[in-house]
């Protein structure tokens, strides 16, 4: 039978029920790192829709970790306790979910979005931002370069937040480790200056995510799914900047470390052609990955309906197809995508009217 959009996937021990996935939208609305009705209705809604798979929103280990002081965080017992009811309300839609556990380094500590999302210093209650080198990301402040007790220590941070995860119920977790946030600044030579351990090589650049798969993987349960977001490249001209090369090579060390699955996003440090922005855009990149890697892959990028998700699908281009404003604009596109596609699914007893023909 033709793998499709609804064929369920198993990675290590977690079953999907289809290949949808929410992926990652920050909400910045979570005042202490604490989540609340508000997500409760955003994740929870989807999981009605019928996806398979939800990640939350990029969720620090610190509170240093954070881009704003709205961001979720998983850095104390408040916030498990306060994910706990909306990871069970998720799974008991037939949905699974993972957190993305992040840390922004550099580009840290920002008002909220709808204050301007300009950097804010510590007099007015952000912090000293830390990253690979002594850099300029958000073209308002310049980062500290961290020390080497310091990225240890970081490490430790992303392995207790890991058990916190498991704690809360989570059916996997993400590293975010794309988009120019710490993980990026370091493996990317644009933000990464340092001639230690950590910096020149290749080798030496993807020692923190590397270091920190290791650490995930030794306090998480042996079934529980490791997934990792990458930026495939950095849109960038420079000679030192990140290529897809770079990602199917990392990729290659990271499935040897224990992760499942790896999300080909791009960008943080530059941007791309706006004449190449067009649906499907970044799906090349988790093409590649998978062909050269033989990992799982998720593929984003200005992915809008049924039949270009369930192509990526049945083709072999991916093994997931992440959605993200589309899910905002239709919670439901997974059973509209069933019914417009004439494949298996279950709607909720209450929505069946809405959607006559799906199965149960």
């Amino acid at each position: 039978m033709e793998t499709n959009l609804f064929s369920p996937l198993l990675i290590r021990e977690v079953r999907l029920k289809n290949r949808l996935v929410m992926s990652p939208m920050q909400q910045y609305s979570s005042p202490d790192g604490l989540v609340g009705p508000w997500h409760l209705v955003h994740l929870g809604s989807r999981a009605v829709g019928g996806v398979g798979l939800i990640i939350t929103e990029a969720t620090a280990v610190t509170p240093q970790g954070r881009n704003t002081l709205f961001d979720t965080g998983l850095w104390n017992e408040a916030q498990v306790a306060a994910w706990r009811p909306i990871v069970q309300f998720v799974q008991a839609q037939g949905a699974k979910i993972a957190v993305q556990l992040w840390h922004t380094g550099g580009k840290g500590s920002h008002a909220h979005p709808a204050a301007g999302f300009h950097y804010i210093s510590p007099a007015e209650g952000g912090w000293i931002t830390k990253s690979a080198s002594a850099v300029s990301l958000d073209k308002q402040h310049t980062a500290e370069a961290l020390t080497v007790a310091e990225i240890q220590t970081l490490v430790a941070d992303f392995a207790v937040g890991a058990q916190r995860a498991v704690a809360a119920g989570f059916d996997a977790i993400e590293l975010h480790a794309g988009h120019g946030y710490l993980f990026h600044q370091f493996y990317s030579a644009l933000a990464n200056h340092r001639h230690d351990e950590y910096g020149g090589s290749f080798e030496n650049r993807i020692r923190l995510l590397v270091e920190t798969v290791d650490a995930i993987r030794a306090v998480i349960p042996a079934g529980m799914p490791l997934l990792v977001r990458l930026s495939a490249v950095d849109f960038s001209e420079e000679e030192h900047a990140w290529h897809l090369a770079d990602s199917v090579r990392l990729t290659a060390v990271l499935q040897q470390h224990g992760v499942d699955v790896v999300t080909a996003s791009a960008g943080g440090f530059g941007m791309p052609d706006k004449a190449k922005v067009v649906p499907l855009y970044q799906v090349p990149y988790a093409e590649r990955i998978k062909a050269d890697t033989g990992i799982l892959t998720g593929a984003v990028g200005l992915i809008t309906t049924p039949e270009q998700a369930n192509t990526l699908i049945t083709s072999g281009q991916a093994d997931l197809v992440l959605l993200a404003r589309e899910l905002l604009r239709d919670p439901y596109f997974p059973l509209r995508a069933a019914q417009d596609l004439h494949l298996e699914a279950s709607a909720p007893v209450p929505y069946l009217r809405a959607f006559p023909g799906l199965n149960r």
